[in-house]
């Protein structure tokens, strides 16, 4: 079986906060310790500023004025996203001799208004530009699965995945422009929720594709994800009301999760886990979405969005003296993108709005569920030495989560259960553009009936 988080949620950390069990200046020190011993899952660590701002919370606790329920917690943070004083290499080696950032991205100011303080910067792929998230510059973050064998973290957003699947932090921002949360978020059994791109305040990011571009948390629960939610936009921290299950529609993409490529265990899981909600109230039904494959046709047959606005904000590197210096798989990607012509792009962009309306008119309210990704975490060594294999594997673990950032649609990923091989497996949860309060709303409330079905299983 694959490991769950070590160490305590954010929920359950903002609990003993508050009842005196543990404490900021505990809490960072754990962390700090435990990322310094890891191996490359933070490009940059603030040890002094960390420990300084913890103690500063722990006095705030004892005089009974927290500037809120998360004050003190330790967070990660993807290093595409700037913080104050320390310098943004967006996974990129040429970028580490930048001046440091002089202000906090305003996600990260608003989590720092709300007390939680920032223990470092995580691994990516190289400009946030891959789903399996591999780094030649800053190694490759692994998870404890407690094998021999080490297995892709997904990427982007790799190493914010890993700090919390290792109990280093509770939970870490990430981006998402292709699946960078949702994907390694699924690969390590945890959760993580890509919001519709306007969500949040981009300012700060480095951008990958504007258009696509989102932000959004990597956590152990859904419960998490909402308190980070809250605080990204400085809203007052709590959970929203219940909702029952029998208000709650999910419909099953049919053709996707009987694609030839999903992997028999993702399927299953992901069959068991809509049976259990139905038992408890939840409306499932198993159809067709048909703007959901005409989204899969227009990435297929007119190329990927993503990667054509990334070549042309990234170009003049790729075709510049720094190239060699790029990861080669990406650089590949990049300049592969560049000969895409501008009309295509054009096309795209009439067919993404056209699907975005499309796909709320099938949905009719409801919640569209695929796999996050059809397979499990592939086995690191070969994807470092074969580079067709990368390219191959990379496409098919971006495939069912592309579709949902083309049309701008927010995304939750959840743990469904384990694969032959003890790996996670998960389930998307994905409503049409700027349905972020009402996913958030129903993943809550499915997250306990999912807990309630396991406990009396």
């Amino acid at each position: 079986m694959s490991k769950t988080p070590t160490g305590p949620s954010l929920s359950a950390m903002a609990a003993e906060f508050a009842s005196g069990a543990d404490g900021p200046v505990s809490a960072v020190r754990r962390a700090l310790a435990k990322a310094a011993a890891s191996q490359a899952i933070f490009i940059a660590l603030r040890e002094e500023s960390a420990l300084r701002e913890a103690a500063a919370a722990a006095a705030r606790r004892a005089e009974g004025r927290p500037l809120g329920p998360l004050d003190g917690i330790p967070i990660a943070i993807k290093d595409n996203i700037d913080v104050a004083g320390m310098v943004t290499t967006a996974g990129a080696r040429i970028r580490s001799g930048n001046p440091p950032a002089k202000t906090d991205a305003p996600v990260v100011a608003a989590l720092r208004r709300e007390g939680m303080i920032v223990i470092g910067k995580t691994n990516l792929s190289e400009f946030a530009f891959s789903g399996l998230g591999l780094n030649p510059h800053f190694g490759t973050p692994t998870a404890d699965f407690g094998k021999e064998t080490l297995y892709a973290p997904g990427g982007s957003s790799a190493g914010s995945a890993i700090a919390v699947q290792r109990g280093i932090v509770p939970v870490a921002l990430g981006t998402d422009t292709a699946g960078s949360i949702r994907i390694p978020a699924a690969f390590n059994g945890l959760v993580g929720f890509k919001s519709s791109s306007l969500r949040y305040d981009r300012s700060g990011v480095f951008p990958l594709a504007l258009t696509l571009d989102s932000l959004g948390p990597i956590a152990p629960t859904v419960v998490d994800c909402v308190l980070l939610d809250a605080a990204m936009r400085g809203r007052t921290i709590r959970l929203p009301p219940s909702q029952p299950l029998s208000q709650i529609d999910l419909a099953v993409d049919e053709e996707t999760l009987h694609g030839a490529d999903v992997e028999p265990a993702v399927r299953d899981n992901l069959i068991e886990m809509m049976h259990g909600l139905e038992r408890v109230g939840a409306r499932v039904r198993v159809t067709k979405i048909f703007a959901f494959r005409q989204a899969l046709g227009v990435i297929k047959e007119q190329g990927w969005l993503g990667a054509i606005e990334a070549a042309s904000h990234l170009g003049r590197i790729v075709a510049g003296p720094e190239a060699d210096s790029v990861d080669r798989r990406i650089r590949a990607r990049l300049q592969s993108a560049a000969a895409i012509g501008d009309e295509t792009r054009v096309a795209i962009l009439k067919a993404r709005e056209q699907l975005a309306h499309a796909i709320a008119d099938d949905l009719q309210g409801a919640i569209l569920v695929t796999p996050t990704v059809a397979h499990g975490a592939p086995e690191l060594a070969p994807l470092e030495g074969d580079d067709a294999l990368f390219a191959r594997i990379n496409l098919a673990t971006l495939a069912l989560t592309m579709p949902g950032s083309l049309l701008d649609m927010p995304g939750l990923a959840l743990p469904s259960g384990v694969n032959a091989a003890g790996l996670p497996t998960s389930v998307l949860l994905s409503l049409p553009r700027g349905g972020d309060d009402a996913l958030l709303r129903a993943g809550v409330a499915i997250e306990v009936a999912l807990h309630n079905i396991a406990g009396h299983g």
